[in-house]
């Protein structure tokens, strides 16, 4: 039982409330629909506590108070965290550089904490954080006039003050009552003073849990206190080289452009900084007010709630594919297909849903035209499908059985029989390539050396020679031996290779219809037989 807050149980409080946000980060986030619904809370007040933290082990002989002051104000993120970095700098006025904190001290502090973090923000509002923090600031001091002096009976105070008004919270903002939660800045401040108890007492609070959100966020355009219509953004950003008039200043600026204003400010080595922070439409303007105060630095500007697409259209059908290289991305899109680049490292699962919410189509075939790739767009598919889209993934092996299964696409069949069309076709292509080897290996076929011509059939190599073209020929001739009525062939960068082949096919093979892309693509020559 600590009698006193000192330096090192400062820094082990820090690390309790890392610990505890960290824990109760995504409950947090559900619980956020004031000031706006974006659901970071949690996320917000945790990465600026871990920068209070940071701060606080880089310290060299400083005040624990002084160290993670400093690096919750010039870390804070969101108006959540903006506001926390208020209150320890409230806490850090009133404690650093003084004898450890009893319980009086302590309880005069977390109630000028309170007031200090009231007037850095403009327009206040009751039923957020900062009634969380005002309410256990009283209840401290309260304690302390009963004669509940000790520091755990403090702390004990503070903390369970704080959860009663998060529990009133509801009734003081419609927003949360309608959402059925109570505010989840506040609620995080409980966190954070529940970690203080457990570190003073050695004995964490038994709480009841936070209960989840029971309703969809409310329309911002009923919340209270929001900027002018329009979707807005989230301004944050460090400034340096200003004085308190110009501070004061800009602080009127801001709050003509937005809401949700917090200015909090912090003495460095380099100097005095503050962190702004607002929710604006007007992003230049708040730009250029700091510009005019000061320099800012460490801009962040992010959209005040995700941009939702749009719902996908009912009977619209489209197609996506993963090619890798220019030429065959050209060539798809030239069938109207919608195409998703693929690297060396292959492709983003997120890339590949956003090419398929972006289509805005409620029927998606999804071709990934690679065996490693198919598991990547059964993902994107399966998320995709919880956005409300209907999306059928045809596995085809090589871009030349997507091809096959795009040259059978009719959008006048139904969506099921359409993707049963275009994967029998697809599976009716057997595949092939000719490419050239990198380096010495053992083969299927046998041993090859670097610079080899290597002919592949379905994945497997079937031939080994020194020149392509005599490679080429050779492999097609073993494809079209089991019998086919159509060749397709995808040309790489020399078109010569597709001359002889073509010369090769028309001799030996008369009755094979040839289609042929000069694609440029990376690879010499792709084939298919139908």
């Amino acid at each position: 039982m600590l009698q006193a807050l000192d330096d090192a149980a400062v820094g082990q409080w820090c690390r309790a409330a890392v610990t505890a946000l960290s824990g109760a980060r995504s409950r947090l986030d559900d619980l956020n629909v004031f000031p706006v619904p974006d659901g970071d809370t949690g996320t917000n007040l945790l990465l600026t506590a871990q920068a209070a933290v940071a701060a606080l082990d880089a310290a060299d002989g400083e005040p624990a108070w002084t160290a993670l002051t400093r690096g919750a104000v010039l870390g804070a993120r969101g108006n959540s965290g903006t506001i926390l970095a208020q209150l320890l700098r409230g806490l850090s006025d009133q404690l650093a550089g003084r004898e450890p904190a009893d319980g009086p001290d302590l309880a005069a502090a977390l109630q000028k904490a309170a007031d200090t973090a009231y007037s850095a923000v403009a327009d206040p509002e009751e039923g957020t954080l900062l009634t969380v923090a005002r309410a256990g600031g009283e209840a401290a001091v309260t304690a302390v006039a009963d004669g509940r002096t000790a520091l755990a009976d403090v702390v004990t105070a503070a903390a369970d003050g704080a959860r009663t008004a998060l529990e009133a919270t509801p009734g003081q903002l419609d927003v949360l009552r309608t959402a059925g939660v109570v505010d989840a800045g506040g609620a995080g401040l409980c966190v954070v003073l529940d970690a203080l108890v457990a570190t003073v007492t050695g004995v964490e609070p038994a709480r009841s849990p936070l209960v989840p959100r029971r309703t969809r966020p409310a329309d911002p355009a009923a919340v209270p206190h929001q900027p002018p219509p329009g979707p807005g953004s989230e301004v944050q950003y460090l400034l340096a080289d200003a004085d308190e008039a110009s501070v004061a200043v800009l602080h009127t600026r801001l709050a003509a452009l937005g809401d949700s204003l917090v200015v909090v400010g912090v003495d460095t080595p380099s100097g005095r900084q503050w962190n702004v922070h607002v929710h604006t439409n007007d992003v230049g303007g708040a730009i250029e007010a700091g510009i005019e105060a000061g320099r800012p630095h460490s801009i962040a500007v992010t959209p005040l709630a995700p941009v939702r697409p749009p719902a996908p259209v009912p009977g619209l059908r489209a197609v996506v594919a993963v090619v890798p290289g220019d030429g065959l991305a050209q060539l798809f899109s030239g069938e109207g297909v919608r195409v998703v680049p693929c690297g060396p490292g292959g492709v983003d699962e997120d890339e590949l849903l956003a090419e398929v919410v972006a289509s805005g189509a409620g029927d998606v075939v999804v071709l990934p035209n690679d065996p490693a790739l198919t598991p990547v767009a059964a993902r994107a598919a399966d998320r995709a499908r919880e956005a409300g889209r209907d999306v059928a993934v045809v596995p085809t092996r090589s871009p030349v059985q997507g091809l096959a299964a795009i040259a059978v696409a009719d959008p006048t069949r139904r969506f099921g029989d359409d993707v049963i069309a275009m994967a029998e076709a697809a599976a009716a292509t057997r595949w092939a390539e000719v490419t050239v080897a990198a380096s010495d290996a053992l083969t299927s076929a046998g041993p090859c050396r670097a610079g080899d011509a290597l002919g592949a059939a379905e994945g497997d190599v079937v031939v080994v020679g020194r020149d392509l073209a005599a490679v080429a020929c050779e492999l097609l001739d073993r494809l079209l031996s089991a019998g086919g009525e159509m060749a397709t062939l995808v040309v790489g960068p020399d078109p010569a290779l597709g001359d002889t082949v073509c010369a090769h096919l028309s001799g030996a093979h008369p009755t094979v219809e040839v289609v042929r892309y000069d694609a440029g693509a990376v690879i010499p020559l792709q084939v298919g037989v139908e």
